[in-house]
């Protein structure tokens, strides 16, 4: 088998394992810290929000350097760190018995974090631009396939066991994607181009901040990711409002899960029209219509509405990730495409931050349905950031990173 195509597949497998196990502990985070003590539900939905973007914090931090080393000595070492040191936070956090010590662990992991963006960066140099969309949005599928299971046995799990028991299988279950890694996956080196252009740190971050096209992008990709987290770490609750069920765990998983079971439906698609169409047309498209499909959940009075509304709401969500890491493939230069690559995470990663603590401070003046509302306006402001982008004049961001490194200013 061509060795391109059997890291696809091994990739493609530990992003489901890690995308699925640690999802399992998304349902029921709120419904954890519940159980260090009696506390108000105000509490219990702030620190949900503070520890749930907790990793991101240092995740943002840490991005960039981490696609700074990769491009010296490659995605896989970068992996295994990953991997291994995801596992070692989350089998801890089983055994914490306060919300201060769950939230350094949260904040730990994010020094680690980034297995499926570096995975994503992984299959991105490897893959030809023409077809980059296609490739992504299929590996999304992967790990999507794992989001759509993972939260449904995460709440079985932890209505029959427990949630320390669920902390320790989610660990064990990383553990083995990172043997796969170590054992299976075969770098191979990247020709890098001819003009052997060396670009300084200051260079790449200053042109990201200038070039039109790519900073927009970081914008929207930071929207994407507000609009996205800001209802996930309040959706336990949520559901729990809408049902009278004893299984609130599961059917949280089962809410969380319908958003991946549209992301799991139209990945795919959505990047072969971002191949065929352009991506900063299909992402325009994607942005209008999660903000058209995420109102209707502020208004469901039964759970069965919220479940078919976060399937739409993924449907629209799971082609953006794939689209904007085929943006940034087609703009960066091989040579320091982990960097960039690695300052698109980070943008990811600070909506990631702001979303949880956004969601959580509306929630708690105006309610959780509130929220949905208000963050749907994010979807349009970032539908009008890419529209701007695409009425100015295309600047080629190889010739504008050389020109500031040249000139030392945009």
């Amino acid at each position: 088998m061509d060795v391109d195509k059997r890291n696809f597949i091994i990739i493609w497998i530990c992003n489901f394992l890690v995308a699925g196990t640690t999802t399992m502990i998304m349902p029921f985070l709120s419904l954890y810290i519940e159980t260090f003590g009696d506390h108000s539900p105000a509490y219990v939905q702030k620190w949900s929000g503070l520890i749930f973007g907790a990793t991101f914090i240092s995740a943002f931090l840490m991005s960039p350097i981490w696609g700074r080393i990769a491009d010296k000595h490659g995605f896989k070492p970068i992996l295994l760190i990953n991997g291994f040191g995801i596992a070692t936070s989350i089998f801890l956090m089983g055994f914490v018995h306060s919300v201060e010590a769950f939230f350094i662990l949260r904040l730990l992991m994010g020094v680690v974090t980034g297995f499926i963006p570096t995975s994503l960066a992984f299959i991105s140099a490897h893959t030809a631009k023409s077809e980059a969309g296609k490739m992504l949005g299929t590996l999304q599928m992967g790990s999507v396939t794992g989001m759509l299971f993972g939260p449904i046995f995460g709440g079985l799990l932890a209505d029959a066991f427990g949630f320390k028991y669920t902390f320790i299988i989610t660990a064990i279950s990383i553990t083995l994607a990172a043997f796969i890694i170590l054992f299976a996956l075969k770098e191979q080196i990247i020709v890098k181009s001819t003009k052997l252009v060396r670009y300084s740190r200051k260079a790449i971050l200053r042109g990201l901040l200038h070039h039109r096209l790519m900073l927009n992008v970081m914008i929207v990709t930071t929207l994407i990711q507000i609009g996205n987290f800001s209802v996930q770490p309040l959706l336990s609750l949520y559901v729990s409002e809408l049902t009278d069920s004893n299984d609130v765990a599961f059917l949280a998983g089962v809410t969380f899960s319908a958003a991946g079971l549209g992301n799991l439906l139209f990945a795919r698609k959505w990047g072969q029209l971002g191949d065929d169409l352009g991506y900063e047309k299909v992402l325009s498209i994607l942005l209008l219509l999660s903000f058209i499909f995420i109102i209707p959940q502020a208004f469901v009075t039964e759970l069965w509405q919220l479940i078919l509304c976060r399937l739409l709401f993924g449907i629209a969500v799971g082609g953006m990730i794939p689209i904007t890491t085929a943006l940034v493939r087609r703009e960066a230069p091989i040579q320091i495409q982990g960097e960039v690559m690695g300052y698109n995470t980070s943008f990811r990663f600070l909506g990631n931050i702001i979303g949880p603590i956004f969601g959580g401070i509306v929630s708690g003046f105006i309610g959780i349905s509130s929220v949905f509302i208000v963050t749907a306006s994010l979807f349009l402001v970032g539908f009008a950031v890419l529209y701007y982008a695409r009425k100015k004049p295309v600047q080629d961001f190889e010739d504008y990173l050389a020109s500031v490194d040249q000139n030392g200013k945009a």
